[in-house]
């Protein structure tokens, strides 16, 4: 710099050779946001691992409460950790036994509902056509997707998805096996967390919390949405109605399209078998449960635990749809938490991001789980 009368640098003028040092808000910015690109395309590129072994990380954090009160009522660690693991089998039995199930009867009763198929498309055409849009036009929009080409690749690409799931799925029973003969070790791996990173240790426990309350909940409402609308579709006289039951339980997972998903199918026949005011009726009582259930009643059960807002759990389960497919739907909530809790709960410099992230009661739900862990580690 320049020096001023009494021989002090002048801090407005700088000299020619000298200059700012480091790498400047631009540099980092470049740096990180190409970081950040090779971390996606990485996930993305491996996510048929990656997911299906966070999954598993899921279930063993969910299943822990099950292993303390088994230890509690006196079993072996060991004998704990095989009761855990076996439970986690059951369950993974239990869903996939219900989805083969469910294709399995859809598949053997649709075809039977070819006419009528036949019949609602020459309904439309007709509906259309008082609007002036001819068939030709019609079938000219729908060539590419009715050919037999296309039909062929949707066969040969739902045949590629599902032996794709069933490598995930041996990933996902691999992962678990080691997961849960890992829990022993999770307590004395956070106390020396706790010593060295205390806030780390703190956003690692707000994650697992989070996680424990989003399955749980999730679980147990997708259940209660599920037997509620297989109840509606009964008494409506909607044909597959427990199919359409085990496919509103599984997209319960998939926050705020999900129930968007599980309605169409069966609004769709109950609009060939009952006409438009069972259809109506349908899209109605689906419209109804879910918007009491997962709307009203099942935030004020979760309570704040996840702490994300509803703009954020929308746009994750975007983003992670694109970047890992449909376990990336399913997992949105749970990624967005470890996202979260690594990059910002962990950072103090990060802190004043979180107010955008969460919701506006959930910190000080979270300061009263914090409290209560450190009270439960001073405890002999």
């Amino acid at each position: 710099m320049a020096t001023i009368g009494d021989g002090t640098r002048d801090p407005e003028v700088f000299a020619p050779h000298e200059e700012p040092k480091g790498w400047g808000i631009a540099g980092v910015t470049v740096v990180s946001l190409a970081a950040f690109f090779v971390v996606l395309w990485g996930i993305s590129s491996y996510s048929h691992i990656i997911m299906p072994a966070f999954l598993a990380l899921n279930l063993v954090i969910a299943a822990q409460p099950l292993q303390r009160l088994l230890e509690r009522a006196g079993l072996p660690r060991w004998g704990a950790m095989i009761v855990v693991l076996v439970v986690l089998y059951l369950l993974l039995v239990a869903l996939v036994g219900m989805l083969v199930w469910a294709l399995w009867v859809a598949a053997d009763e649709i075809p039977q509902y070819q006419d009528k198929f036949v019949d609602l498309y020459d309904q439309s055409l007709a509906f259309l056509a008082t609007f002036g849009v001819s068939a030709d036009q019609v079938a000219a929009s729908l060539q590419g997707v009715l050919d037999p080409g296309t039909v062929i690749g949707a066969v040969q690409n739902v045949a590629g998805q599902l032996s794709a799931a069933g490598g995930q799925l041996a990933i996902l029973v691999i992962a678990l096996t080691f997961l849960v003969f890992d829990l022993p070790g999770i307590s004395s791996r956070r106390a020396v967390i706790a010593r060295q990173r205390p806030r780390l240790a703190d956003a690692l426990g707000a994650f697992s919390d989070g996680v424990k309350s989003y399955w749980i909940v999730s679980t147990v409402f997708g259940l209660i949405v599920a037997v509620m609308d297989v109840i509606a579709l009964l008494v409506l006289g909607v044909p597959l109605a427990l199919v359409w039951g085990v496919l509103a339980f599984v997209t319960n997972y998939i926050p705020n399209i999900g129930f968007v998903l599980g309605l169409v199918p069966p609004a769709l026949f109950a609009l060939l078998t009952g006409g438009p005011v069972d259809a109506i009726w349908v899209v109605v009582i689906y419209c109804v449960v879910n918007l009491v259930m997962q709307s009203f009643i099942q935030p004020k059960f979760t309570g704040d635990a996840v702490g994300l807002t509803p703009s954020v759990t929308f746009l994750s389960l975007v983003f992670w749809s694109v970047v890992a497919g449909a376990l990336g739907a399913i997992l949105a909530v749970p990624l967005t938490l470890a996202v979260k809790a690594l990059l910002v709960d962990a950072d103090s410099r990060l802190s004043w991001l979180s107010i955008f992230l969460t919701a506006p009661d959930a910190e000080s739900k979270r300061d009263r789980r914090r409290a209560m862990r450190l009270q439960a580690a001073r405890r002999p």
